[in-house]
């Protein structure tokens, strides 16, 4: 099986002169379809640059970015622009909804983008939102929703044009236990169902264990995967036991 994305020896550093500062060194990554692939490491490690890399939102110095069977690195702007448009769905940490639309209109704003009608926009929507388990909620606005039923709206509108790569940043970290454990079930089900590569983000060692891998970062490179859920597993437990020691 051909990989989702690969990222081989990536580079990218901001600033210059004495303001220099290397964010990736020879990063390498990789995901493949209907996987779900959690990545960790500390602040400033270099998470966010890599997936802003992999999405195409930036620039990297030096190395082969593949997506979907796409080289991002030989795109022009315009090409990866609509690239990740049509193929890319992203969930945020603050979820980014607009306030002024209700959950369905939220939801059409990837399709509306694409020039689709406005009718079949609030169709599709309607029908995510009720996957969701929402259906009651389209004519809401955002302030009229709980915590956890924005990330769901968001979660619907990430994958309501049907991307292959979903990035998530941070899903879980502004939901209770029980909700974020909901949202991450319905990810996995996003993942294994469609086929499509599902990236986490998180520093949330409650939704460990719907990883089916995980990549550790440290400064600018990935240091160490864990290669099944049982690896994960122990990892974590091997964390736990070490800090009730110190």
């Amino acid at each position: 099986m051909n990989p989702a994305f690969q990222l081989c020896s990536v580079d990218k550093s901001f600033g210059s002169g004495e303001s220099w500062t290397p964010a990736l060194k020879q990063a390498n990554f990789e995901g493949q379809p209907g996987e779900m692939l959690f990545l960790v490491g500390p602040s400033g490690c270099g998470k966010t640059t890599l997936l802003s890399i992999l999405c195409g939102t930036l620039l990297a110095d030096s190395g082969d970015i593949n997506v979907l069977g796409n080289s991002l690195h030989r795109m022009n702007d315009r090409e990866v622009t609509s690239f990740r448009a049509r193929h890319i769905g992203f969930i945020f940490q603050q979820f980014n909804l607009i306030p002024t639309l209700t959950a369905e209109e939220n939801v059409s704003v990837p399709l509306l983008i694409e020039n689709k009608p406005a009718d079949q926009a609030r169709r599709l929507a309607a029908g995510l939102l009720e996957k969701v388990g929402l259906a009651d909620k389209c004519r809401e606005y955002p302030a009229r929703l709980s915590v956890g039923q924005q990330q769901r709206v968001a979660i619907a509108r990430a994958l309501v044009h049907e991307p292959s790569l979903v990035v998530c940043d941070e899903p879980t970290s502004s939901l209770d236990s029980a909700t974020g454990h909901q949202v991450m079930e319905l990810l996995r089900d996003v993942a294994r169902d469609g086929k499509r590569a599902v990236v986490v983000v998180t520093h949330d060692p409650r939704i460990y264990g719907y990883a089916e891998r995980m990549a550790e970062m440290e400064d600018g490179r990935i240091q160490r995967w864990w290669n099944s859920p049982e690896e994960i597993a122990a990892a974590h437990a091997e964390t736990l036991t070490e800090r009730r020691q110190q």
